[in-house]
């Protein structure tokens, strides 16, 4: 959405309403020819597992009594994961995808739906191209149903007809839109549980930055954002779900996107202003290692 929509990203291309659906219909179609590439190809050789990795946040309802906030809380997730995640593991897109962007189309006048569409052979081809399924999270928001204009011009960000909110009271160490809402990871790994039958997981990226660089390296929100993600994912795999693995996000301070050098989601810190980049460990490297070392809490108490 960011590279062919707003522009805001890589390769900075502005291409209205159907942008971003006609790169995410590519690249899902990319993703299942790799797939059978390694399957046909590779398999029987190297035993190897090919899967995808799809970042998505937690929509809650802001009101869990009514059905409407319900609904546009499903549409968040949809419009995120499921947008992907669905033709993978169940054959084409979400229905209220379907229908939301192409009852948007029709009211603009537009002959066709802006969600491309896959053909018979297309679902087929593509369903079940998945060994694992690779997760990033960072953030939760609440959602509650609002509609816009028909005049305005539809997409991507309108076509789900949802507001987003946060909870002043969630803790906001990193940029704006990293809130730390520990529970919604576990809800968005039994949603996945249940939606795709419960497929392997890794856990490809958790993690948050920090707004300033703290001179002692004493990133103790750092170490609380781990702490409340982590137990999560536990009490998650005590709810039955598959989860196989875990990565941080991120070893190292590194290049993110279009805030360059200035995001910092690293456990060591990198001085980019001296030539050699001298690496120094934050105090969460001491905390994360004794989390690998004990497989999980080294003490049960901090477990609740």
């Amino acid at each position: 959405e960011q590279g062919y929509e707003t522009g805001e990203h890589a390769p900075g291309l502005k291409l209205g309403g159907c942008g971003a659906y006609k790169a995410a219909h590519h690249i899902i179609k990319t993703h299942a020819k790799v797939w059978h590439s390694y399957n046909t190809t590779w398999r029987s050789e190297q035993q190897g597992m090919v899967g995808i990795s799809l970042t998505s946040g937690w929509g809650e309802p802001v009101d869990p009594h009514s059905q409407v906030d319900r609904d546009a809380a499903e549409r968040y997730i949809q419009f995120h994961l499921g947008w992907f995640a669905n033709p993978i593991y169940r054959g084409d897109y979400p229905e209220v995808m379907k229908n939301y962007v192409g009852r948007k189309s029709a009211q603009q006048g537009l002959g066709t739906s802006r969600l491309p569409t896959f053909s018979v052979q297309e679902k087929t081809y593509i369903k079940g191209t998945s060994d694992f399924l690779g997760i990033g999270h960072f953030t939760t928001r609440y959602v509650l149903q609002k509609s816009f204009p028909f005049l305005q011009v539809s997409g991507y960000r309108t076509d789900h007809d949802l507001a987003e909110l946060v909870d002043p009271n969630w803790p906001a160490p990193g940029p704006k839109w990293l809130y730390s809402v520990p529970w919604g990871f576990r809800r968005l790994l039994n949603f996945i549980k249940t939606q795709y039958g419960n497929p392997v997981i890794f856990v490809t990226e958790n993690g948050v930055s920090e707004k300033a660089q703290c001179p002692q390296l004493c990133d103790e929100w750092r170490i609380e954002y781990l702490k409340g993600y982590i137990n999560e994912i536990l009490k998650a795999l005590n709810d039955g779900v598959n989860i196989k693995g875990y990565t941080a996000w991120s070893l190292l301070d590194k290049f993110e996107w279009n805030k360059g050098f200035s995001e910092r989601f690293g456990f060591y810190h990198i001085d980019f202003k001296n030539k050699n980049k001298p690496r120094y460990p934050k105090a969460s490297v001491d905390y994360y290692k004794k989390i690998i070392s004990a497989n999980g809490f080294p003490n049960p108490r901090e477990v609740t």
